[in-house]
């Protein structure tokens, strides 16, 4: 590969740690601290994510995505309840069952929608389609911003889904496993948005933006938030030296790192979906609006490009792959991989 380092564009979860994290982790680590979230840095981070929001929020942080998903949601049902999501989501596809496991059988329904979005429309016919004692009752909404397709809700469309959770008694949960990609997109202060949409629970992701590892959970209806701390600690998710979790928040936040990261990643995408949109033998799949692009390859030139050393996920049906972009991917990686697309495709 005529690369100066390797660079993976299956995900961005590959990434490595940016340096402010890196130093912030080497600050946390000079002296003792107390356990299990009872440090100065766990509650640098959690005020810094109150003042991110503006509201006084509940702040939990845990060592993965699913975690955070699974036992958000859990918060919000019984046994018999449901939980409405799009088909593709990550919460349905790559959470393994933990879900329902960790709600005790909660029941995940599927809903369809146009570029990995769900709608006020399909929330009402799921709640409406039977209401009777043998149903999986619906008590929450999940949805997921960015979508597994890389495309964002707008504030709107947020709005909608917020205001049809309330009328029909609701919780609405988002997965934000790149929230900051979506942010970075839209313009939209984080605050306003969660204020506008109506949003309960937000799983703010720090993994792909930066960090080594982590996530917050963050309840803006509070009440959700009982003894949730009993459900991190059962779950195996109560880090005994937490400030390696949340200390790297407080690199993040500081002069919105994590705003300049996700911004880093939605750029480069922007320039790989642009020069991709010109090989006219390509098809873009989806729109590019975070930090991903989904292009349709022929069998034989995603073959080829594994051979020259590519990584890339192959998940969309046949031929459909994805390109993630990371905070750390530079403006040469694009320019390496569109040129041997190009001479793969004989542009």
């Amino acid at each position: 590969m005529n690369m100066k380092r390797e660079r993976n564009f299956a995900s961005d979860n590959n990434s490595g740690v940016c340096p402010e994290v890196l130093k912030v982790l080497q600050e946390c680590n000079q002296d003792h601290a107390s356990g299990y979230g009872d440090d100065v840095w766990t509650q640098r981070a959690s005020d810094g994510l109150r003042d991110l929001f503006e509201t006084d929020c509940e702040v939990f942080f845990v060592f993965n995505g699913t975690a955070a998903n699974s036992l958000s949601l859990a918060s919000t049902c019984r046994s018999y309840h449901s939980i409405l999501c799009h088909r593709l989501a990550h919460l349905e596809a790559d959470e393994c069952g933990a879900p329902e496991f960790f709600s005790n059988g909660s029941k995940v329904l599927l809903l369809e929608g146009d570029q990995g979005k769900i709608s006020p429309a399909g929330i009402e016919e799921a709640v409406m389609r039977r209401t009777d004692l043998h149903y999986p009752k619906p008590k929450a909404v999940s949805i997921t911003q960015a979508t597994e397709v890389g495309t964002i809700y707008t504030l709107g469309e947020l709005g909608l889904i917020g205001e049809t959770c309330r009328k029909r008694g609701l919780k609405f949960q988002m997965d934000g496993a790149r929230f900051a990609n979506a942010i970075a997109e839209s313009g939209i202060k984080p605050g306003t948005l969660i204020k506008e949409s109506g949003v309960d629970i937000l799983c703010f992701g720090a993994t792909k933006n930066g960090a080594m590892v982590g996530d917050a959970v963050i309840f803006f209806d509070r009440d959700l938030a009982y003894e949730f701390e009993y459900r991190c600690k059962q779950a195996g998710q109560l880090a005994s030296k937490m400030r390696y979790l949340s200390a790297p928040w407080a690199a993040l936040l500081k002069d919105d790192l994590w705003l300049k990261n996700a911004k880093t990643a939605n750029e480069r995408a922007e320039q790989l979906y642009q020069a991709v949109r010109g090989i006219g033998a390509l098809r873009v799949l989806f729109p590019r609006q975070a930090n991903s692009v989904f292009v349709e390859l022929p069998v034989l030139v995603q073959e080829r490009l594994k051979e020259r050393g590519w990584r890339f996920y192959t998940f969309i049906g046949k031929g459909g792959c994805r390109f993630m972009c990371s905070w750390d991917t530079t403006e040469e990686d694009i320019s390496c991989l569109i040129s041997d697309l190009k001479k793969m495709v004989g542009h």
